[in-house]
């Protein structure tokens, strides 16, 4: 079995977001995982088709919002006086005088902009919960087959210690040794098959077309390999602009509210008739606001304004620091998975075989052998872990520094 190749495969592909920006170098080994075939995945899944829905019913509401305040009013009366038929019909208008419609227009377009982003973030999200569940089901399968090959390894142990116990070489203790480890690594592999049944389960779940010898995850990770944090990325992260949306929402909301409080003047044009007479009629009104002048609610929305502000910075210093301790973590796994690579470089199958010869010779007895191949497991173990931390840190990266979808794009 080979785990963990160490050589470097791939090109360098530089993405520049502007002519001033700094410029990311991400680096891609080949692999079957697919950019097309993944955003078509994410796209019909259940959760994904329910964001864009929403999204889409913001952008009718939107187109709402373009549209006049005020519609016009028609009004006819008719009545009989004596012999004479008295009948007028009008229509009245009331009239935006403080042009209200342009703010509206402005609310309207700022929810644009967080359904755009809000639907953005959903989609990146839940990318990453799919690259997340491919990592998880890759960490089980390699666990599977290596507590599999331990299994063998440990029947065919387990019988020539039989047949060396039979012919005296060895004592009982030494059978009985072998017995408890092979115990031991029963409950260890039906637990990791436990994990990878459930593993399975999460990436079917989130790709629906997925199936285990398809999509496989690449084996160097997506390949990042700058760790600079463009200062851009915080700023136009989708969750920092819906925030900071949602606060010219509210900052919209309380201009039209402090609006409300100035009232529309109605204007009305009506005619008739009254016995032989005609009437020609021109009305004025304007609502006064005495009783209520609505002050109470538009210092309620800019109070609110004021709450989505301070929302708005919460959200970007949560995300700063998301991103320093991100980028912090990755820098470390890939480090320490770096060092695991180093260290057990060609070590894998040389100590086994090493051991193994040890043993048959009588250089190492029974007890230590099975604790030497025990410690050999472990370390394959933390490596396979290593890998899969460090390719988990990746995905969380990206996705804190708002360019997971930027990476996958180039995804073969």
């Amino acid at each position: 079995m080979k785990f963990f190749s160490v050589k470097s495969a791939g090109v360098a592909l530089f993405i520049s977001y502007s002519a001033t920006m700094s410029v990311s170098c991400f680096a891609f080994a080949q692999t079957t995982l697919s950019s097309d075939w993944l955003d078509r995945q994410i796209n019909k899944h259940p959760d994904i088709v329910s964001a864009r829905e929403r999204m889409n019913a913001e952008f009718s509401k939107a187109q709402g919002s373009k549209l006049p305040l005020y519609n016009p009013e028609l009004s006819t009366g008719y009545e009989r006086e004596g012999d004479g038929n008295n009948f007028n019909i009008g229509i009245s208008q009331t009239i935006d005088l403080w042009d209200k419609q342009a703010v509206n227009v402005a609310i309207g377009d700022k929810i644009l902009t967080v359904a755009s982003n809000q639907f953005t973030y959903a989609v990146v999200q839940k990318k990453a919960q799919a690259l997340t569940a491919l990592i998880n089901w890759q960490l089980a399968t390699d666990k599977s087959v290596l507590a599999f090959e331990q299994e063998q390894q440990l029947d065919i142990l387990l019988k020539i210690v039989t047949k060396r116990q039979q012919a005296g070489d060895l004592g009982p203790v030494d059978a009985e040794l072998t017995f408890l480890n092979l115990s031991q690594l029963l409950n260890k592999t039906a637990q990791i098959q436990a994990q990878l049944t459930q593993a399975q389960a999460d990436v079917n779940e989130l790709l629906p077309d997925w199936r285990p010898d398809t999509q496989v995850y690449p084996e160097q990770g997506l390949g990042v390999t700058n760790f600079q944090v463009v200062e851009q990325w915080l700023t136009q992260h989708p969750q920092v602009l819906a925030a900071q949306a949602l606060w010219q929402v509210q900052k919209n909301i309380a201009q039209y509210a402090m609006l409300e409080t100035k009232a529309d003047p109605t204007i009305g044009l009506s005619a008739g008739k009254n016995a032989d007479d005609n009437i020609v009629g021109i009305t004025f009104s304007m609502p006064l606001n005495i009783r209520n002048d609505y002050q109470a609610n538009a210092k309620a929305k800019n109070q609110q304004a004021i709450a989505a502000e301070a929302s708005f910075r919460a959200v970007m210093r949560k995300q700063k620091y998301l991103i320093q301790a991100s980028t912090a973590s990755l820098i470390s796994n890939k480090k320490y998975l770096g060092r695991w690579q180093k260290l057990m470089q060609g070590r894998g199958e040389h100590s086994a075989q090493l051991l193994q010869k040890q043993w048959q010779l009588g250089d190492l007895n029974t007890s230590d052998y099975l604790l030497a191949l025990q410690q050999r497991a472990e370390g394959l173990y933390a490596g396979i872990e290593l890998q899969a931390q460090f390719k988990l840190s990746e995905v969380q990266w990206l996705l804190n520094v708002g360019q997971l979808n930027v990476v996958t794009k180039l995804l073969n």
